[in-house]
């Protein structure tokens, strides 16, 4: 998933990869089969390393300034994952203490 030199420019310093991760999100739901599915079809790798990328991707400010909301709408959404997680691992480290 690395570029090669043939790919085109980057378009407001996002790779053709980068561009090809955000347009899955914007619509992924709309094809048949698991986002998994699409994610190994389309980029070849395990759906561990395509969130991997979009995790990084969504730190970009390039990213938030070509779809402002798709971008900001994702980074909610990992907000919310990561106090979920944290929570859980607080109730886990509460009762294991008791």
């Amino acid at each position: 998933m690395s570029p090669s030199p043939d790919d085109p420019a980057p378009v407001d310093g996002l790779s053709p990869q980068d561009l090809a991760v955000l347009d899955l999100e914007r619509q992924w739901w709309k094809h048949p089969g698991s986002k998994d599915e699409a994610v190994r079809a389309r980029f070849g790798c395990s759906p561990t390393r395509y969130y991997q990328l979009l995790d990084a991707l969504l730190d970009r400010e390039a990213a938030l300034r070509h779809d402002p909301v798709l971008v900001a709408r994702l980074r909610r959404t990992r907000s919310g994952s990561r106090r979920v997680r944290t929570a859980r691992r607080l109730d886990l480290s509460d009762a294991a203490g008791r």
